[in-house]
């Protein structure tokens, strides 16, 4: 599957209430590759990732596939379906639903066996270090890092074929970066795509992407290989 786009993003306009936020930006990220998306606050880097997820509050227009099959007309639920998670940046709490439960029950539904989920799990959970928190609610009294590794367990589990990381390293000190920047390294390999957002590049002193994207006013204005992000936080420096 090497140099395969298994996401491929093409003019992508986004607006809301009239203001433009993506203004016609590409990007393509072949299978087995982390790329990484840096970036002001303000550059749509989110907005990337809240569109292509499905949030129905914004006027889209442009392309978008998913391993081959147009995305931008699917529902919320056939864009999962059709192997598209994101992790988010403030993970959500949930009393009451067991973290466990509701990944062999979101495997179930997209058509795993559940002998070959309990497999899934129980190999993700070691991956990830999730083991402590797997028999509880979902990020119920969890740290920031744990609830980032909640997030990622979740996505190796289930296996999809595009990652979206939206600033996963947002909030943490630096040993929890490292702790998530190792889970998202069990999350690379051949079949997936990562797509890893983020304002800082201290994660990728710890997760090495395979190109960096730099988003300015809603379109992709650089892009190179991960010395690209040591030039960024250079010319903060500076700043």
């Amino acid at each position: 599957m090497a140099d395969r786009p298994v996401l491929d993003v093409r003019n992508l306009k986004v607006a809301v209430g009239g203001v433009e936020i993506l203004k016609g930006l590409d990007l393509t990220i072949p299978f087995g590759e982390v790329h990484a998306i840096m970036g002001p606050n303000g550059s749509g880097k989110s907005t990337l990732a809240h569109v292509l997820t499905g949030r129905s509050d914004y006027e889209v227009s442009g392309e978008a596939w998913l391993d081959g099959d147009p995305l931008l007309v699917m529902d919320v639920d056939q864009r999962a379906r059709a192997g598209l998670m994101q992790a988010f940046q403030y993970p959500v709490q949930v009393p009451g639903v067991g973290l466990e439960s509701f990944v062999m029950e979101a495997g179930e539904a997209m058509g795993m066996a559940a002998s070959d989920m309990r497999e899934k799990v129980s190999a993700a959970a070691k991956a990830v270090g999730a083991g402590p928190f797997l028999d509880r609610a979902i990020n119920d009294g969890l740290s920031g890092g744990e609830k980032k590794r909640s997030e990622i367990f979740q996505i190796v589990a289930l296996q999809p074929k595009v990652a979206i990381l939206d600033e996963i390293d947002s909030g943490l000190d630096i040993d929890a970066v490292r702790d998530v920047a190792d889970a998202v390294q069990a999350l690379r390999g051949p079949d997936i795509g990562i797509v890893l957002i983020t304002h800082y590049s201290r994660i990728l002193d710890h997760v090495t992407p395979d190109r960096v994207h730099v988003m300015m006013d809603g379109r992709v204005v650089d892009s190179g290989g991960p010395e690209l992000a040591d030039e960024l936080e250079i010319g903060r420096a500076h700043v």
